[in-house]
């Protein structure tokens, strides 16, 4: 099973502390060695790095570490290769523009048997399963919508859309556009939200202990998705499966 790791906040926000503990499943404390990506929005602008080897171990992940870029929406990946040979071109996260803003899309899963019709609008590059279904889900939007719709009516026809491809296999995933976070439960995923009073959170991967209360303000919220839970001291929420929950300003958001 591959590893998803997500981040929507209400302020600009490094992830340095979560992706520290995120990165160790690849190759060090688990099994996803199939190289790793990571794509943070700044503004319209998105800023994507991808490594098609082990993130424990890689060169670029050090950097990515070590550089607190700040942002309203990360999505991270860690790969075990189901279909499509290990290499870049099948590395998560995918990107793509649609309506004049990036979108961003990471899976975890198989899905089998799953050759939708593309109509030339948005083409994989690669050859997973992940990329194809992030290019029909595109495609069905597009046909769907002329502009960028509100969040609520986005998110009840991204709903429609995941329950067409979601009998193909396991499709956990996150999806963004900068503004909203989208993530799919399907078999595993859990979340947390972290605002005032904040406290000192522990990682299960790396014994590395952070207080928030210092390095953040009492205005701030920030929720962080990730396959499993990334600390061993707080109370995360496993998403319902079946679920497609919307992330906006650092909490789950209803529809209107």
């Amino acid at each position: 099973m591959c590893q998803l790791l997500g981040m929507n906040c209400n302020t600009p926000t490094d992830i340095c502390f979560s992706f520290e503990g995120f990165r160790s499943r690849g190759g060090l404390t688990d099994v996803h060695t199939d190289g790793w990506g990571i794509a943070f929005f700044e503004g319209r602008g998105a800023r994507t790095f991808l490594d098609p080897h082990p993130s424990s171990q890689s060169p670029v992940a050090d950097l990515v570490r070590q550089y607190p870029i700040r942002s309203r929406n990360v999505i991270a990946h860690i790969r075990k290769a189901t279909q499509g040979p290990v290499g870049l071109e099948n590395t998560h996260p995918f990107q793509r523009e649609l309506w004049g803003s990036y979108w961003i899309f990471a899976h975890n899963g198989n899905l089998e048997d799953f050759a939708p019709p593309l109509d030339g609008s948005f083409i994989p590059v690669g050859d997973t399963d992940s990329e194809r279904a992030f290019c029909w889900l595109l495609q069905n939007l597009s046909e769907n919508f002329s502009a960028m719709p509100r969040a609520d009516i986005l998110h009840q026809t991204l709903q429609e859309l995941t329950r067409e491809i979601a009998p193909h296999g396991e499709f956990n995933y996150l999806l963004s556009q900068g503004e909203a976070l989208f993530a799919h439960c399907s078999t595993r995923l859990c979340y947390i939200v972290r605002q005032a009073p904040f406290s000192v959170a522990h990682l299960k991967d790396q014994d590395v202990a952070v207080d928030f209360s210092e390095v953040t303000t009492p205005n701030d919220r920030v929720a962080v998705i990730a396959t499993a839970p990334l600390t061993d001291n707080e109370t995360w929420t496993p998403i319902e499966p079946g679920c497609l929950m919307m992330f906006l300003d650092g909490a789950p958001a209803q529809p209107v």
